[in-house]
């Protein structure tokens, strides 16, 4: 009698020697994956709505120096922010347009240090979809044809607040109060005089240089003497506070690739000259 069927066959010993070993190599695969997963990490910051553009292409660069984190960015105005973090708003940085913002959060227990870490000023300026901004002036608002001028609003939004100085100081408020048409940050200020809404607005540079609203109009930089300075900074949330991607993150807007991109963007860096 054969033992053929009593013992294995080689080629059946080999096929199981091949499964043991491709066994192994998944194993060794997934908990590559399950440690590569349980190591990234992931940031949510709340921007200010003038950063839509520069901080974009700042995250882009710091995604690509660590390659498999996550950096989410929300924008919006930064009294708008500033009151959501204090009602628990998941947020691990706050960039401010105001520096009061913060340095508020601060005093209240909300930073994880105890200073504001100044990352910008920024600058208005008249802009239209529709007219040659570059040739007006504040004064040209108060043209009977401009009917609509958008702003955002001063009661939350930084940038809205240094419109309304402006126009004070100038002495054209109460002559173009009634025509103004108030966005919930610079952004959507911007949006309305995109869309038809608004004839021109008073916005931020960083909007107006940005390569949507550049190709549209020129603009007309506002005297920055004729408002209150408009200084940014920025503070790590005390959710954060042992979060190392969060200081990553804090450390790289001081890198010159991050640096170069808020310069092109229109923003005066800390130390440097305001241009009038």
């Amino acid at each position: 009698m054969s033992n053929e069927n009593l013992d294995t066959h080689p080629s059946d010993m080999m096929k199981e020697v091949v499964m043991k070993r491709i066994n192994i190599v998944l194993l060794l695969c997934f908990t590559l994956f399950v440690t590569s997963a349980a190591h990234a990490e992931k940031i949510t910051v709340a921007a200010a709505a003038d950063l839509k553009f520069a901080m974009h292409e700042v995250a882009a660069g710091f995604r690509n120096d660590y390659p498999g984190e996550e950096v989410e960015i929300i924008y919006g105005s930064s009294g708008a922010a500033y009151t959501q973090i204090q009602q628990g708003a998941p947020y691990d940085l706050y960039f401010s347009a105001d520096i009061a913002y913060p340095q508020e959060l601060i005093k209240r227990g909300f930073a994880a240090s105890t200073k504001v870490t100044p990352y910008a000023r920024g600058r208005i300026v008249l802009w239209s979809a529709t007219r040659d901004a570059s040739k007006m002036t504040l004064a040209s608002l108060t043209d009977p044809k401009i009917t609509r001028i958008a702003v955002a609003n001063p009661e939350h939004a930084p940038y809205g607040k240094r419109a309304e100085e402006a126009l004070r100081a100038a002495k054209l408020w109460n002559a173009v109060k009634s025509k103004m048409v108030y966005g919930e940050n610079v952004t959507q200020a911007a949006q309305f005089v995109q869309t038809g809404n608004a004839q021109v607005g008073i916005i931020s540079l960083s909007l107006a240089v940005s390569p949507e609203l550049s190709r549209k109009g020129g603009y007309y930089l506002i005297p920055d003497n004729l408002h209150e300075p408009l200084e940014q900074g920025f503070i790590i949330l005390k959710r954060a506070e042992h979060n190392a991607l969060a200081r990553q993150f804090a450390d790289y807007m001081n890198t010159p690739a991050a640096r170069a991109i808020m310069t092109r963007y229109g923003f005066v860096l800390p130390s440097e000259k305001v241009d009038k």
